[in-house]
C-alpha cells in the first residue's frame, strides 16, 4: 500500500498538532510496510506539487485540526482548486481537536463524509479524536497523546482502510457522563486555568487570560 497524506492544518508544521499525529500514523503505516509522501498545505508555494500527487495517488488522507465546528479554511481553499477524479480514488481523513467528547467534532465529521462526492472520489472513511490540545505544548504527555496513532497507522494498512467498529471505539465517548462532566468543569476552573495562564505568559502575553477589553 502507499498513501498520500496531507496535513490539512493552516499551522507550519513545527507548530502544528496535526504533524505530531502525522508523525505517530506513518510510524504505524512504516511497520507494516506500507509506503507514504507526506505535504502540508501550509506551504502555499507547494499547492502545485501537492495537486500533482493528488491527481497521480489514489490512497489519499487528509489530515486536519477542527476549527470552531469547522475546517480549516485554508484547506477548503486548497479543495476547490482541484480536479474532479473517478471513485478509483479513495479520499479518507484523520480529523482531530481540543475537546474530549466525540460530539464535539460531529459538525466537521459530518461534512467530511459529504465531501469526497463532490470530488468525484470514493470515501474511505474518518478517523476522528477530540482531547488533542496539548500535543505540542504539554511535553511530557506527547507520548500518551500520539502513540494510539501509531496503532492506526497499522490498522489502516492490516485492515486496507478506516473501520467503522474500530474508528468508533477510538473516538472515544460521544458525551461524559454527568459525573465526569462535573470533575472536568473543576479541573478547568482551578489548575486548567492556571496552565493556561503559565502557557499565556510564555507566549508573550501581559494581561490575564480572563480580560475583556470589550466590557
Amino acid at each position: 500500500m502507499h498513501v498520500m497524506i496531507v496535513n490539512g492544518s493552516p499551522r507550519v508544521e513545527n507548530l502544528s498538532n496535526t504533524e505530531k499525529i502525522i508523525d505517530a500514523f506513518v510510524t504505524g503505516l512504516s511497520e507494516c510496510d506500507a509506503t507514504y509522501e507526506r505535504y502540508a498545505i501550509s506551504k502555499r508555494s507547494s499547492w502545485k506539487k501537492i495537486k500533482e500527487a493528488y491527481m497521480k495517488n489514489t490512497e489519499i488522507i487528509f489530515a486536519l485540526p477542527l476549527y470552531a465546528e469547522n475546517i480549516p479554511g485554508i484547506m477548503l481553499e486548497f479543495l476547490e482548486t482541484l480536479p474532479a477524479k473517478d471513485s478509483n480514488t479513495r479520499l479518507s481523513f484523520i480529523l482531530q481537536g481540543g475537546f474530549g467528547e466525540a460530539s464535539q467534532l460531529d459538525c466537521g465529521l459530518r461534512f467530511l463524509r459529504n465531501l469526497p462526492k463532490y470530488l468525484g472520489v470514493s470515501y474511505g472513511g474518518t478517523l476522528v479524536k477530540g482531547d488533542n490540545f496539548g500535543i505540542r505544548v504539554v511535553k511530557e504527555e506527547i507520548i500518551k497523546f500520539i502513540i494510539p496513532y501509531v496503532e492506526q497507522g497499522r490498522a489502516f494498512v492490516r485492515e486496507n482502510g478506516f473501520k467503522s467498529k474500530r474508528i468508533k471505539k477510538f473516538a472515544g465517548p460521544k458525551y461524559y457522563a454527568l459525573p465526569v462532566r462535573i470533575i472536568y468543569q473543576f479541573i478547568f476552573m482551578t489548575y486548567a486555568k492556571k496552565r493556561f495562564a503559565k502557557l499565556a505568559k510564555e507566549w508573550g502575553s501581559s494581561v490575564p487570560i480572563d480580560y475583556k477589553p470589550w466590557e
